[in-house]
């Protein structure tokens, strides 16, 4: 061991630019992981969602393409599209002490509709890790078509 820390120095003199990479990453990865510790909303799995609408009956609200929720969405997800999402509209207003779950193709765009619904005073905020597509990796059912 005290023959690595010997040979470290000279390692990080040769090699800067890996250094650099490294830290970069490094630094990243922390910042990722605070920020995912102190945000207000939780990301489900597949299987968090399932246990969640067995449980407490949450509603789903699926942010996807419209386009890609006819072709395959969480049975019992509501589609509304990301342009007209908002969470002072009455309808979703009255589920302020409902948990709400937000759903999209592949869990990329739910954040910040979370953070919004978080703004507006809702209490239980998810969001399903890796949308639909996780779902559909999970071989859990899936539904298609309007509704």
């Amino acid at each position: 061991m005290s023959d690595v820390l010997h040979k470290l120095p000279e390692f990080i003199g040769h090699h800067l630019a890996l250094v650099a990479l490294f830290l970069a990453l490094l630094v990243a990865l922390i910042v990722t992981q605070v920020l995912t510790l102190f945000r207000k909303y939780k990301e489900l799995t597949p299987a968090g969602l399932t246990l969640l609408i067995n449980r407490e009956g949450p509603l789903l609200v699926d942010l996807s393409a419209y386009a890609d929720f006819e072709k395959a969405h969480v049975p019992g997800s509501r589609h509304v599209a990301m342009s007209q999402f908002d969470p002072e509209q009455k309808d979703l207003a009255k589920a302020k002490d409902v948990p709400v779950v937000l759903i999209d193709k592949d869990g990329r765009t739910t954040g910040k509709a979370a953070q919004r619904l978080i703004n507006a005073g809702f209490a239980k905020v998810y969001v399903l890790g890796g949308g639909v597509l996780a779902w559909q990796q999970a071989q859990l059912p899936i539904a298609k078509g309007k509704n």
